[in-house]
């Protein structure tokens, strides 16, 4: 999967799944703007192809312009979008019987308009370079209700999937494509309550029936794919990536 001359813009790349997933990009021979909330990591990939990192909040409009903006003067063109920007809040997000309103606002914020403003700003750019492809992603927790709920996180990533449908069927004349992954269990810097606990991390790897949890490259491996040309025929639909947790009673 080659992605030499062509330019993403990864939004949540300040580390975990986007940071990997742009370090794969520019392995794979992309130009990649790196847009997150975060300071830069140290262990961005050396290429070959090129990087630009931009510090913003991405829940507002003027840092998704000009990340978008940043990303067509340095390299010329738009051709991919990866949404890996996301909040898990787990002591914060809870029922809605109980969820402070505030926290509500500020988690659909961050997981859903951020995925919507930035694809609205990368569209017209996609159209520009003839088409493109976009990754958001989800969660499987977007499928089901849970008796100790995150009620904010798993309406905003449910609503992924429905902003990525419409993207996939407004924009299909334009050859650009819209995807989404579901993740299930992953061992990443959200995933904060699990660090450093081996027992914590054996005992939901337990509940996978690949019997392991989740890595950052599993997700990387699969958005690649979705991007890249292989995928071509692919538009509007959900990869669960979760090692076969969703395909239980």
């Amino acid at each position: 999967m080659s992605f030499e001359g062509k330019t993403a813009l990864v939004a949540g790349a300040g580390g975990g799944m986007g940071l990997n997933i742009a370090n794969d990009l520019l392995a794979a021979g992309a130009n990649v703007l790196l847009a997150d909330a975060k300071s830069p990591p140290d262990d961005i990939a050396a290429g070959p192809g090129r990087h630009r990192y931009l510090q913003g909040d991405l829940t507002e409009e003027a840092a998704v312009e000009q990340a978008v903006a940043t990303a067509v003067a340095d390299f010329g063109r738009l051709d991919y979008l990866v949404n890996a920007i996301g909040v898990l809040w787990l002591e914060h997000d809870v029922s809605i019987l109980e969820i402070d309103w505030a926290v509500w606002d500020r988690v659909f914020a961050v997981n859903l308009k951020t995925h919507a403003m930035t694809s609205s700003h990368a569209i017209p750019e996609m159209r520009k370079a003839g088409g493109g492809a976009m990754v958001h992603f989800s969660s499987i927790d977007a499928l089901s209700g849970d008796p100790k709920p995150q009620d904010a996180y798993g309406a905003s990533k449910a609503a992924v999937i429905r902003l990525s449908k419409a993207i996939a069927v407004q924009c299909a004349k334009d050859r650009i494509r819209s995807n989404v992954i579901l993740p299930g269990p992953v061992l990443s810097p959200m995933q904060e309550r699990w660090q450093g606990r081996p027992e914590a991390q054996a005992a939901v790897a337990a509940r996978v029936p690949l019997g392991r949890l989740g890595t950052t490259q599993d997700q990387a491996d699969a958005c690649l794919f979705l991007l890249s040309d292989k995928a071509s025929f692919i538009t509007g639909t959900e990869l669960i990536v979760d090692g076969g947790v969703t395909a239980q009673p």
